[in-house]
């Protein structure tokens, strides 16, 4: 596969891109945030953590850039915030992933704006485990404090989306 990109020149394709938004881009910008967050949230103050004005969003032409099509994130030119745009369920979004994070551009006419936005879990489901019992058979002679492994828990979201 490796080699069949490197006959494409997909790779070098892919490695001068890197370079030039690397080049391009002036300021990276990371936020967190709980999920389930109400639409209209404040998610950060662009224009104040870039340093850069709110008359260079309107001039710039100031738009969010995803590669994903659903846009969680949405951006007030009028005021250089960052806003929820579309309510975010962590467990829906990222699965198991973690950190669960969008990444996203702010493309203005130059330079390039890279912003991520970390989704934080609120632990609105109880974790299931796959067997409801589970037995030890722990020696008399285990030291104390001994620590024994479970299976990891999952959520019901996951065990509902892993069935679809």
């Amino acid at each position: 596969k490796l080699i069949l990109l490197l006959r494409s020149g997909l790779i070098v394709k892919h490695l001068v891109l890197c370079v030039f938004v690397m080049a391009v881009a002036r300021g990276q910008v990371r936020y967190s945030i709980p999920e389930e967050m109400m639409k209209g949230s404040l998610v950060g103050n662009i224009v104040q953590d870039l340093g850069l004005d709110v008359k260079r969003l309107k001039s710039g032409r100031a738009r969010i850039f995803t590669e994903d099509s659903r846009e969680y994130i949405g951006l007030n030119v009028d005021k250089g915030t960052l806003v929820v745009k579309e309510r975010i369920d962590r467990e829906e979004l990222c699965a198991q992933v973690s950190p669960c994070s969008l990444h996203f551009q702010i493309i203005l006419e130059n330079p390039l704006e890279l912003i991520d936005v970390e989704i934080l879990d609120i632990n609105d489901n109880a974790p299931v485990f796959t067997r409801q019992e589970i037995q030890f058979h722990i020696s008399e002679s285990a030291t104390p404090g001994a620590k024994f492994s479970l299976d990891n828990a999952r959520t019901k979201e996951i065990l509902l989306s892993a069935a679809t």
